[in-house]
């Protein structure tokens, strides 16, 4: 199934030409669940003949490999930047959560000294009875 640009394109008219054409009925079209317009190639080369595009130089099989292995190359310095950002930031997390653990050891150690100040740690005396019985 076409959709309109790529019957425009099969075909070398526009996109307008394509959609007035199924409006008027001269080109069997449906619509999909998104609205768009799909039509049958046989139904659009039926009134409108294909287009013959003059074949373009193909790149030899040599300058594809080059081009690839040079965007390969370009992928795997992404990859090894992208690592080495990986590590600085699980090291950063690492000592981040060093820092916060020994912060609640010293605030556990503080709330257990200012605990020990704020309550009164005296022995009980005990009284001396004035009676000797």
């Amino acid at each position: 199934m076409y959709t309109l640009r790529q019957a425009a394109t099969a075909t070398g008219k526009t996109k307008q030409a394509i959609t007035k054409a199924v409006q008027a009925g001269k080109l069997s079209a449906s619509k999909d669940t998104h609205g768009c317009w799909l039509l049958d190639p046989a139904e659009v080369h039926r009134v409108y003949p294909p287009v013959t595009t003059p074949l373009k130089e193909e790149p030899t099989n040599t300058d594809s490999e080059i081009a690839l292995r040079e965007r390969l190359a370009a992928k795997d310095e992404l990859i090894a930047t992208q690592a080495t950002t990986i590590e600085s930031l699980e090291n950063v997390i690492s000592d981040l959560m060093a820092r916060l653990d020994q912060e609640a050891t010293d605030r556990r150690r503080a709330y257990a000294q200012l605990t020990g100040l704020l309550t009164d740690q005296r022995k009980p005396v005990e009284k001396k009875r004035w009676w000797l019985w």
